[in-house]
Protein backbone atom coordinates (compact mmCIF):
# COMPACT_ATOMS: atom_id res chain seq x y z
CA UNK A 1 0.00 0.00 0.00
CA UNK A 2 1.19 3.48 -0.89
CA UNK A 3 0.41 5.93 1.93
CA UNK A 4 0.88 9.67 2.12
CA UNK A 5 0.43 11.48 5.42
CA UNK A 6 0.16 14.88 7.07
CA UNK A 7 1.10 15.33 10.71
CA UNK A 8 0.15 18.42 12.71
CA UNK A 9 -0.31 19.27 16.37
CA UNK A 10 -1.80 22.51 17.78
CA UNK A 11 1.51 24.14 18.66
CA UNK A 12 3.48 22.55 15.83
CA UNK A 13 6.47 21.79 18.03
CA UNK A 14 6.84 18.22 19.29
CA UNK A 15 4.00 15.84 18.38
CA UNK A 16 4.09 16.93 14.73
CA UNK A 17 7.67 15.79 14.22
CA UNK A 18 7.57 12.83 16.58
CA UNK A 19 4.59 11.46 14.61
CA UNK A 20 6.50 11.98 11.36
CA UNK A 21 9.59 10.17 12.65
CA UNK A 22 7.63 7.23 14.08
CA UNK A 23 5.55 6.78 10.93
CA UNK A 24 8.66 6.74 8.73
CA UNK A 25 10.57 4.40 11.05
CA UNK A 26 7.77 1.85 11.42
CA UNK A 27 6.75 2.01 7.75
CA UNK A 28 10.33 1.15 6.78
CA UNK A 29 10.30 -1.87 9.10
CA UNK A 30 6.99 -3.04 7.66
CA UNK A 31 7.94 -2.48 4.03
CA UNK A 32 5.26 0.18 3.52
CA UNK A 33 5.83 3.15 1.22
CA UNK A 34 5.00 6.39 3.04
CA UNK A 35 5.62 10.07 2.43
CA UNK A 36 4.99 12.52 5.28
CA UNK A 37 4.36 16.25 5.15
CA UNK A 38 4.57 18.12 8.46
CA UNK A 39 2.48 21.21 9.14
CA UNK A 40 4.26 22.56 12.18
CA UNK A 41 6.23 25.53 13.38
CA UNK A 42 9.06 24.82 10.94
CA UNK A 43 8.58 24.47 7.18
CA UNK A 44 8.18 20.84 6.16
CA UNK A 45 11.23 19.07 4.76
CA UNK A 46 8.93 17.46 2.20
CA UNK A 47 5.81 18.87 0.54
CA UNK A 48 3.45 16.35 -1.07
CA UNK A 49 3.30 16.83 -4.83
CA UNK A 50 0.32 16.32 -7.11
CA UNK A 51 2.06 13.18 -8.41
CA UNK A 52 2.42 11.83 -4.85
CA UNK A 53 -1.27 12.42 -4.24
CA UNK A 54 -2.26 10.78 -7.52
CA UNK A 55 -0.28 7.61 -6.75
CA UNK A 56 -1.43 7.32 -3.13
CA UNK A 57 -3.84 4.58 -2.07
CA UNK A 58 -4.61 6.25 1.25
CA UNK A 59 -4.20 9.71 2.75
CA UNK A 60 -3.49 9.64 6.49
CA UNK A 61 -4.26 12.84 8.38
CA UNK A 62 -2.71 12.62 11.85
CA UNK A 63 -3.66 16.03 13.15
CA UNK A 64 -5.31 17.88 16.01
CA UNK A 65 -6.04 21.03 14.05
CA UNK A 66 -7.95 21.92 10.89
CA UNK A 67 -6.16 20.81 7.73
CA UNK A 68 -7.03 22.02 4.23
CA UNK A 69 -7.94 18.85 2.35
CA UNK A 70 -8.92 20.44 -0.97
CA UNK A 71 -5.96 18.89 -2.85
CA UNK A 72 -7.04 15.36 -1.81
CA UNK A 73 -10.42 15.36 -3.55
CA UNK A 74 -11.35 11.87 -4.69
CA UNK A 75 -8.87 10.13 -2.35
CA UNK A 76 -9.53 7.85 0.61
CA UNK A 77 -8.95 9.79 3.82
CA UNK A 78 -8.16 8.38 7.28
CA UNK A 79 -8.16 10.80 10.21
CA UNK A 80 -6.57 10.08 13.61
CA UNK A 81 -5.28 12.26 16.46
CA UNK A 82 -1.61 13.17 16.06
CA UNK A 83 -0.85 11.47 19.38
CA UNK A 84 -1.91 8.13 17.89
CA UNK A 85 0.81 8.40 15.26
CA UNK A 86 3.34 9.74 17.77
CA UNK A 87 2.81 6.99 20.34
CA UNK A 88 1.69 3.93 18.35
CA UNK A 89 2.69 4.34 14.71
CA UNK A 90 3.15 0.59 14.25
CA UNK A 91 -0.33 -0.22 15.54
CA UNK A 92 -1.80 2.56 13.42
CA UNK A 93 -0.15 1.31 10.25
CA UNK A 94 -1.25 -2.27 11.02
CA UNK A 95 -4.84 -1.10 11.45
CA UNK A 96 -4.69 0.78 8.14
CA UNK A 97 -3.26 -2.21 6.28
CA UNK A 98 -5.82 -4.60 7.77
CA UNK A 99 -8.73 -2.28 7.09
CA UNK A 100 -9.66 -1.87 10.76
CA UNK A 101 -9.77 1.92 10.38
CA UNK A 102 -12.55 3.12 8.15
CA UNK A 103 -11.60 5.54 5.39
CA UNK A 104 -13.85 8.15 3.79
CA UNK A 105 -13.88 9.14 0.12
CA UNK A 106 -13.26 12.88 -0.02
CA UNK A 107 -15.57 14.75 -2.37
CA UNK A 108 -15.36 18.53 -2.16
CA UNK A 109 -18.66 20.31 -2.70
CA UNK A 110 -19.24 23.91 -3.73
CA UNK A 111 -15.46 24.50 -3.91
CA UNK A 112 -15.26 24.17 -0.14
CA UNK A 113 -11.50 24.39 0.03
CA UNK A 114 -11.02 26.05 3.41
CA UNK A 115 -11.90 23.05 5.57
CA UNK A 116 -12.63 19.35 5.55
CA UNK A 117 -15.30 17.72 3.41
CA UNK A 118 -18.75 17.12 4.81
CA UNK A 119 -18.21 13.37 4.72
CA UNK A 120 -15.03 13.71 6.76
CA UNK A 121 -16.75 16.07 9.22
CA UNK A 122 -19.51 13.52 9.73
CA UNK A 123 -17.03 10.71 10.32
CA UNK A 124 -15.54 12.55 13.29
CA UNK A 125 -17.26 12.56 16.64
CA UNK A 126 -18.94 15.72 17.88
CA UNK A 127 -16.46 16.02 20.74
CA UNK A 128 -13.54 15.60 18.35
CA UNK A 129 -14.80 18.46 16.19
CA UNK A 130 -15.28 20.69 19.23
CA UNK A 131 -11.74 19.97 20.36
CA UNK A 132 -10.22 20.77 16.96
CA UNK A 133 -12.07 24.12 16.83
CA UNK A 134 -11.08 24.95 20.41
CA UNK A 135 -7.42 24.09 19.99
CA UNK A 136 -7.24 26.05 16.71
CA UNK A 137 -8.31 29.16 18.62
CA UNK A 138 -5.89 28.44 21.44
CA UNK A 139 -3.07 27.94 18.94
CA UNK A 140 -3.69 31.41 17.50
CA UNK A 141 -3.92 32.95 20.96
CA UNK A 142 -0.76 31.48 22.53
CA UNK A 143 1.81 33.76 20.81
CA UNK A 144 -0.13 36.83 22.01
CA UNK A 145 -0.21 35.43 25.54
CA UNK A 146 3.48 34.55 25.61
CA UNK A 147 4.74 37.80 24.07
CA UNK A 148 2.36 39.96 26.08
CA UNK A 149 2.93 38.10 29.32
CA UNK A 150 6.71 38.31 29.17
CA UNK A 151 6.60 42.04 28.30
CA UNK A 152 4.29 42.63 31.27
CA UNK A 153 6.73 40.66 33.40
CA UNK A 154 9.55 42.91 32.21
CA UNK A 155 7.56 45.96 33.27
CA UNK A 156 7.25 44.48 36.78
CA UNK A 157 11.03 44.24 37.01
CA UNK A 158 11.04 48.02 37.55
CA UNK A 159 8.51 47.61 40.37
CA UNK A 160 4.92 46.36 40.61
CA UNK A 161 3.49 49.90 40.15
CA UNK A 162 6.32 51.36 38.07
CA UNK A 163 4.11 51.57 34.98
CA UNK A 164 1.55 53.79 36.74
CA UNK A 165 1.99 57.54 36.02
CA UNK A 166 2.33 59.55 39.23
CA UNK A 167 3.76 56.63 41.19
CA UNK A 168 7.00 57.42 43.05
CA UNK A 169 8.70 54.54 41.21
CA UNK A 170 7.22 55.43 37.81
CA UNK A 171 9.41 54.48 34.83
CA UNK A 172 8.61 55.38 31.20
CA UNK A 173 10.31 52.16 30.09
CA UNK A 174 8.11 50.10 32.43
CA UNK A 175 5.05 51.86 31.03
CA UNK A 176 6.18 51.09 27.49
CA UNK A 177 6.53 47.39 28.31
CA UNK A 178 3.14 47.43 30.05
CA UNK A 179 1.39 49.25 27.18
CA UNK A 180 2.77 46.90 24.56
CA UNK A 181 2.32 43.71 26.56
CA UNK A 182 -0.85 44.43 28.49
CA UNK A 183 -2.50 47.23 26.55
CA UNK A 184 -2.00 45.65 23.14
CA UNK A 185 -0.90 41.97 23.06
CA UNK A 186 -2.86 40.82 26.13
CA UNK A 187 -5.85 42.96 25.16
CA UNK A 188 -6.08 41.01 21.89
CA UNK A 189 -5.94 37.64 23.63
CA UNK A 190 -9.68 37.04 23.96
CA UNK A 191 -10.74 38.41 20.54
CA UNK A 192 -8.04 36.29 18.87
CA UNK A 193 -9.17 33.18 20.76
CA UNK A 194 -12.77 33.72 19.75
CA UNK A 195 -11.80 34.59 16.17
CA UNK A 196 -9.73 31.41 15.85
CA UNK A 197 -12.54 29.16 17.06
CA UNK A 198 -15.08 30.84 14.79
CA UNK A 199 -12.78 30.70 11.75
CA UNK A 200 -12.15 27.01 12.36
CA UNK A 201 -15.90 26.34 12.27
CA UNK A 202 -17.02 28.57 9.40
CA UNK A 203 -13.88 29.57 7.52
CA UNK A 204 -12.91 33.14 6.73
CA UNK A 205 -16.56 34.20 6.96
CA UNK A 206 -16.36 33.65 10.72
CA UNK A 207 -13.48 36.06 11.36
CA UNK A 208 -15.57 39.21 11.89
CA UNK A 209 -18.24 37.73 14.15
CA UNK A 210 -15.61 35.83 16.13
CA UNK A 211 -13.50 38.92 16.77
CA UNK A 212 -16.55 40.97 17.77
CA UNK A 213 -17.74 38.19 20.07
CA UNK A 214 -14.35 38.15 21.80
CA UNK A 215 -14.45 41.91 22.31
CA UNK A 216 -17.93 41.62 23.80
CA UNK A 217 -16.60 39.00 26.24
CA UNK A 218 -14.30 41.76 27.52
CA UNK A 219 -17.07 44.38 27.62
CA UNK A 220 -19.55 42.12 29.40
CA UNK A 221 -16.97 40.98 31.95
CA UNK A 222 -17.46 37.33 30.99
CA UNK A 223 -13.74 37.04 30.32
CA UNK A 224 -12.04 33.91 29.10
CA UNK A 225 -15.07 31.61 29.40
CA UNK A 226 -17.21 34.16 27.59
CA UNK A 227 -14.68 34.36 24.74
CA UNK A 228 -14.76 30.57 24.39
CA UNK A 229 -18.52 30.55 24.07
CA UNK A 230 -18.45 33.60 21.79
CA UNK A 231 -16.15 31.75 19.39
CA UNK A 232 -18.48 28.77 19.11
CA UNK A 233 -21.59 30.96 18.88
CA UNK A 234 -20.03 33.12 16.17
CA UNK A 235 -18.78 30.12 14.24
CA UNK A 236 -22.01 28.17 14.16
CA UNK A 237 -24.18 31.25 13.60
CA UNK A 238 -22.01 32.23 10.63
CA UNK A 239 -21.98 28.67 9.31
CA UNK A 240 -25.81 28.56 9.45
CA UNK A 241 -26.15 31.90 7.67
CA UNK A 242 -23.74 30.86 4.91
CA UNK A 243 -25.52 27.56 4.42
CA UNK A 244 -29.18 28.49 4.77
CA UNK A 245 -29.53 32.10 3.65
CA UNK A 246 -29.94 32.04 -0.13
CA UNK A 247 -30.19 35.16 -2.26
CA UNK A 248 -31.23 35.72 -5.87
CA UNK A 249 -28.38 35.58 -8.35
CA UNK A 250 -28.43 39.33 -8.83
CA UNK A 251 -27.84 39.91 -5.10
CA UNK A 252 -25.48 36.99 -4.43
CA UNK A 253 -22.45 39.29 -4.46
CA UNK A 254 -23.79 41.06 -1.37
CA UNK A 255 -23.72 37.91 0.74
CA UNK A 256 -20.01 37.77 1.69
CA UNK A 257 -19.50 41.53 2.09
CA UNK A 258 -22.81 42.59 3.66
CA UNK A 259 -25.33 39.92 4.59
CA UNK A 260 -23.08 37.41 6.36
CA UNK A 261 -21.00 39.95 8.35
CA UNK A 262 -24.04 42.02 9.34
CA UNK A 263 -26.26 39.15 10.44
CA UNK A 264 -23.53 37.11 12.13
CA UNK A 265 -22.20 40.09 14.11
CA UNK A 266 -25.72 41.18 15.09
CA UNK A 267 -26.87 37.74 16.23
CA UNK A 268 -23.60 36.88 18.00
CA UNK A 269 -23.52 40.27 19.71
CA UNK A 270 -27.12 40.02 20.87
CA UNK A 271 -26.55 36.54 22.30
CA UNK A 272 -23.43 37.69 24.12
CA UNK A 273 -25.13 40.74 25.65
CA UNK A 274 -28.54 39.30 26.53
CA UNK A 275 -27.90 35.58 27.07
CA UNK A 276 -24.25 34.66 27.70
CA UNK A 277 -22.50 37.66 29.22
CA UNK A 278 -24.11 38.06 32.64
CA UNK A 279 -24.35 34.37 33.68
CA UNK A 280 -20.73 33.71 32.68
CA UNK A 281 -19.63 36.87 34.47
CA UNK A 282 -21.29 35.67 37.68
CA UNK A 283 -19.75 32.21 37.26
CA UNK A 284 -16.31 33.71 36.69
CA UNK A 285 -16.63 35.94 39.76
CA UNK A 286 -17.64 32.93 41.87
CA UNK A 287 -14.69 30.92 40.57
CA UNK A 288 -12.30 33.81 41.28
CA UNK A 289 -13.65 34.18 44.83
CA UNK A 290 -13.29 30.44 45.41
CA UNK A 291 -9.67 30.42 44.26
CA UNK A 292 -8.79 33.52 46.30
CA UNK A 293 -10.14 31.89 49.47
CA UNK A 294 -8.42 28.52 49.10
CA UNK A 295 -6.59 27.41 52.22
CA UNK A 296 -3.16 25.79 52.03
CA UNK A 297 -4.56 22.24 52.05
CA UNK A 298 -7.15 22.87 49.35
CA UNK A 299 -4.61 24.83 47.31
CA UNK A 300 -2.22 21.88 47.52
CA UNK A 301 -4.93 19.50 46.31
CA UNK A 302 -5.75 21.78 43.41
CA UNK A 303 -2.05 22.12 42.58
CA UNK A 304 -1.69 18.34 42.70
CA UNK A 305 -4.51 17.90 40.18
CA UNK A 306 -3.14 20.65 37.93
CA UNK A 307 0.32 19.11 38.00
CA UNK A 308 -0.87 15.60 37.23
CA UNK A 309 -3.02 16.76 34.30
CA UNK A 310 -0.23 18.90 32.85
CA UNK A 311 2.18 15.95 32.85
CA UNK A 312 -0.14 13.17 31.78
CA UNK A 313 -0.13 13.85 28.03
CA UNK A 314 2.95 16.10 27.87
CA UNK A 315 1.64 19.00 25.82
CA UNK A 316 -1.45 17.21 24.52
CA UNK A 317 -5.15 18.11 24.87
CA UNK A 318 -5.33 17.75 28.66
CA UNK A 319 -2.16 19.77 29.15
CA UNK A 320 -3.37 22.54 26.84
CA UNK A 321 -6.81 22.66 28.47
CA UNK A 322 -5.40 23.08 31.98
CA UNK A 323 -2.89 25.72 30.89
CA UNK A 324 -5.59 27.55 28.96
CA UNK A 325 -7.78 27.62 32.08
CA UNK A 326 -4.87 28.97 34.14
CA UNK A 327 -4.07 31.66 31.55
CA UNK A 328 -7.70 32.75 31.61
CA UNK A 329 -7.50 33.23 35.38
CA UNK A 330 -4.54 35.59 34.95
CA UNK A 331 -6.91 38.20 33.53
CA UNK A 332 -8.82 38.03 36.84
CA UNK A 333 -5.67 38.59 38.91
CA UNK A 334 -5.24 34.92 39.91
CA UNK A 335 -1.59 34.04 39.27
CA UNK A 336 -1.08 30.85 41.32
CA UNK A 337 -2.58 28.27 38.87
CA UNK A 338 -0.37 29.36 35.97
CA UNK A 339 2.68 29.13 38.25
CA UNK A 340 1.66 25.58 39.17
CA UNK A 341 1.21 24.76 35.46
CA UNK A 342 4.64 26.06 34.58
CA UNK A 343 6.34 24.25 37.47
CA UNK A 344 4.55 21.00 36.63
CA UNK A 345 5.32 21.38 32.93
CA UNK A 346 9.04 21.80 33.60
CA UNK A 347 9.31 18.69 35.79
CA UNK A 348 8.87 15.83 33.24
CA UNK A 349 11.86 16.71 31.03
CA UNK A 350 13.95 17.88 34.00
CA UNK A 351 13.22 14.73 36.01
CA UNK A 352 14.04 12.47 33.07
CA UNK A 353 17.22 14.41 32.26
CA UNK A 354 18.29 14.10 35.91
CA UNK A 355 17.63 10.35 35.80
CA UNK A 356 19.75 9.94 32.65
CA UNK A 357 22.59 11.64 34.52
CA UNK A 358 22.29 9.84 37.87
CA UNK A 359 21.07 6.41 36.77
CA UNK A 360 22.82 5.89 33.46
CA UNK A 361 22.35 2.13 33.49
CA UNK A 362 18.61 2.62 33.02
CA UNK A 363 18.94 4.34 29.65
CA UNK A 364 20.44 3.64 26.23
CA UNK A 365 23.39 5.64 24.94
CA UNK A 366 21.03 7.55 22.62
CA UNK A 367 18.66 8.37 25.50
CA UNK A 368 21.55 9.66 27.60
CA UNK A 369 22.71 11.86 24.75
CA UNK A 370 19.18 13.15 24.21
CA UNK A 371 19.03 13.88 27.94
CA UNK A 372 21.53 16.72 27.44
CA UNK A 373 19.01 18.52 25.23
CA UNK A 374 16.15 17.53 27.52
CA UNK A 375 17.67 19.71 30.26
CA UNK A 376 17.25 22.77 28.04
CA UNK A 377 13.69 21.82 27.08
CA UNK A 378 12.73 21.38 30.73
CA UNK A 379 14.25 24.68 31.82
CA UNK A 380 12.37 26.35 28.93
CA UNK A 381 8.97 24.88 30.02
CA UNK A 382 8.70 22.61 26.96
CA UNK A 383 7.01 19.56 28.46
CA UNK A 384 7.16 17.74 25.12
CA UNK A 385 10.83 17.02 25.81
CA UNK A 386 9.65 14.00 27.82
CA UNK A 387 7.74 12.44 24.92
CA UNK A 388 10.50 10.26 23.40
CA UNK A 389 11.11 8.59 26.77
CA UNK A 390 7.39 8.14 27.45
CA UNK A 391 6.85 6.60 24.02
CA UNK A 392 9.70 4.13 24.58
CA UNK A 393 8.50 3.03 28.04
CA UNK A 394 5.05 4.49 28.80
CA UNK A 395 4.02 2.22 31.68
CA UNK A 396 7.03 3.29 33.76
CA UNK A 397 7.79 6.81 32.58
CA UNK A 398 4.27 8.31 32.59
CA UNK A 399 3.48 7.42 36.24
CA UNK A 400 6.90 8.79 37.25
CA UNK A 401 6.43 12.16 35.57
CA UNK A 402 2.80 12.44 36.73
CA UNK A 403 3.91 11.90 40.33
CA UNK A 404 6.76 14.42 40.07
CA UNK A 405 4.61 17.07 38.39
CA UNK A 406 1.82 16.52 40.90
CA UNK A 407 4.26 17.16 43.75
CA UNK A 408 5.62 20.31 42.07
CA UNK A 409 2.12 21.66 41.43
CA UNK A 410 0.98 20.91 44.97
CA UNK A 411 4.02 22.58 46.55
CA UNK A 412 3.76 25.59 44.26
CA UNK A 413 0.12 26.22 45.17
CA UNK A 414 0.52 25.41 48.87
CA UNK A 415 3.48 27.81 49.18
CA UNK A 416 1.53 30.61 47.48
CA UNK A 417 3.78 30.89 44.43
CA UNK A 418 2.38 32.98 41.60
CA UNK A 419 3.63 33.93 38.14
CA UNK A 420 2.82 37.06 36.19
CA UNK A 421 4.31 35.48 33.07
CA UNK A 422 2.48 32.60 31.34
CA UNK A 423 5.62 31.07 29.87
CA UNK A 424 9.39 31.33 29.89
CA UNK A 425 10.36 28.64 32.38
CA UNK A 426 13.42 29.30 34.49
CA UNK A 427 14.31 32.42 32.50
CA UNK A 428 11.43 34.54 33.87
CA UNK A 429 12.47 33.57 37.40
CA UNK A 430 15.41 35.97 37.07
CA UNK A 431 13.12 38.93 36.36
CA UNK A 432 12.32 40.72 39.66
CA UNK A 433 8.71 40.64 40.90
CA UNK A 434 7.51 38.13 38.27
CA UNK A 435 7.51 35.02 40.48
CA UNK A 436 6.27 35.40 44.03
CA UNK A 437 8.25 33.33 46.59
CA UNK A 438 10.80 32.53 43.92
CA UNK A 439 13.03 30.40 46.20
CA UNK A 440 10.08 28.25 47.27
CA UNK A 441 9.07 27.98 43.61
CA UNK A 442 12.52 26.73 42.60
CA UNK A 443 12.39 24.20 45.45
CA UNK A 444 8.97 22.95 44.26
CA UNK A 445 10.35 22.35 40.75
CA UNK A 446 13.49 20.67 42.11
CA UNK A 447 11.44 18.41 44.42
CA UNK A 448 9.25 17.29 41.53
CA UNK A 449 12.23 16.57 39.29
CA UNK A 450 14.01 14.60 42.02
CA UNK A 451 10.89 12.53 42.75
CA UNK A 452 10.50 11.69 39.05
CA UNK A 453 14.17 10.66 38.80
CA UNK A 454 13.97 8.49 41.93
CA UNK A 455 10.82 6.72 40.73
CA UNK A 456 12.51 6.01 37.39
CA UNK A 457 15.47 4.61 39.31
CA UNK A 458 13.30 1.95 40.92
CA UNK A 459 10.74 1.17 38.21
CA UNK A 460 12.86 1.12 35.05
CA UNK A 461 14.84 -1.99 34.19
CA UNK A 462 18.55 -1.81 33.56
CA UNK A 463 19.33 -1.29 29.90
CA UNK A 464 20.86 -4.33 28.21
CA UNK A 465 22.79 -2.20 25.74
CA UNK A 466 26.57 -2.33 26.05
CA UNK A 467 27.86 0.82 27.75
CA UNK A 468 29.10 3.54 25.47
CA UNK A 469 30.75 6.77 26.30
CA UNK A 470 30.20 9.88 24.24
Amino acid sequence: MNIIAITACPTGVAHTYLAEANLKKNAKKMGVDILVETQGAVESEYILTSDDIKKADTVLIAADKVIDLSRFSGKKIIRVPVTRAAKDAQGLLNDILSGKIKSELLELKNNRSHSESESTDQSRSWLSQIYVHLITGVNLMIPFVVAGGILIALSFSFGITAATPGDPHFSPLAKMFSDIGGGAAFALMLPILSLGISKSISGNMGIVSGAVGGMLAIHTGSGFLGALLAGFLAGYVTFAIVKYVNLPKALAGLKPILIVPLLSVLITGALMIFVVGEPIKVLLQALTTFLENLGNTNAAIMGLLIGMMVAFDMGGPLNKTVCMFAIGLMSSGIYEPIAACMAAGMVPPLGIALATLLFRQKFTHQERETGKVTWVLGLSFITEGAIPYAVADPLRVIPAIVAGSGLAGALSMALGCGSRAPHGGIFVMFIPNVITHVVAYACAIAAGAILTALILRFVKKDCQELPQEG
